[in-house]
């Protein structure tokens, strides 16, 4: 089977060998139905990648069409064949609408992973109140409505999984980020409330940290200089692959960790 990722175990500036490293089996997500938002590239496309070869039925939003379309080109060896809905998750009435549409497609939601995101930089005098409200709804408000649009399938089959994706950047304190840290750290927050509140029901929901993982988007804003410097931070010297999320993101879906919830679980190779 092909594969998305690459990775490197040793140089900070990964070869472009592709491999498919740790490759877990979780025979509980077999057949699961797993909703992925932002699933087009970067850590979303391995997310929905790693989740279809597990076996499970994926459904995945994004707006970036062309990108989307190759994924489920290239999964077509996949169990099941993602289903792939365009949809902007800043518009809240039309993200619930293209949820509920995909829970009836998919038969039900077992799993949701609220992935999409903008680390978009920003100076502090920059920031108007619509780009506030604007950054909020991609970063932060989008993880609430999808919750609340799954909740009721998962509760009625008795439980389900919630996986928010935190950041590094605010335990960091990085520089032209405010408002993006901001809508971050709230993710955290939410975790723990959706937690302590659907717990009864049987909905665990965890938020997986990444530090900077090397995607085209990252690539974009850093040098090989600075990607060895982040390197050099961290205790582990490997430059972190989505693959390493989404090997998180796997074990906190499946039946194996039906104890862990309300709580953060960091892939950082030790930097924060």
């Amino acid at each position: 089977m092909r594969s998305l990722q690459t990775i490197d175990r040793g140089s900070p500036v990964p070869t472009t060998t592709a491999i498919r490293p740790f490759s877990a089996i979780y025979p509980s997500l077999r057949d699961k139905r797993v909703i992925v938002t932002g699933g087009a590239t970067g850590i979303g496309a391995c997310l929905v990648e790693r989740f279809a070869d597990q076996g499970a039925h994926v459904g995945f939003v994004d707006i970036q069409a062309d990108a989307a379309q190759r994924l489920v080109e290239m999964l077509g060896h996949a169990p099941h064949t993602p289903l792939f809905r365009l949809q902007d998750i800043a518009d809240s009435a039309g993200l619930i609408a293209c949820l509920h549409a995909l829970i009836a497609e998919l038969g039900g939601c077992d799993v949701l992973i609220s992935n999409a995101a903008s680390d978009q930089r920003h100076r502090i005098e920059a920031v108007t109140p619509d780009y506030w409200d604007e950054r909020i709804a991609i970063n932060l408000k989008h993880m609430f409505f999808a919750a609340q649009a799954v909740a009721p399938a998962m509760t009625a089959a008795g439980g389900g999984v919630v996986l928010n994706l935190g950041s590094i950047s605010w335990h960091l304190g990085l520089e032209d980020l405010s408002v993006y840290q901001t809508a971050k750290a709230g993710a955290e927050g939410l975790t723990r409330s959706l937690a302590r509140e659907l717990g009864p029901t049987g909905i665990r929901v965890n938020t997986i940290i990444p530090g900077n993982v090397q995607t085209p988007r990252q690539m974009q804003l850093y040098t090989p200089g600075a990607e060895s410097e982040i390197v050099a931070a961290q205790c582990i010297k490997h430059r972190l692959q989505p693959f390493d999320i989404a090997a998180m993101a796997l074990f906190l879906a499946s039946d194996d960790a039906r104890c862990c919830t309300a709580h953060s679980y960091w892939v950082d190779g030790g930097w924060g």
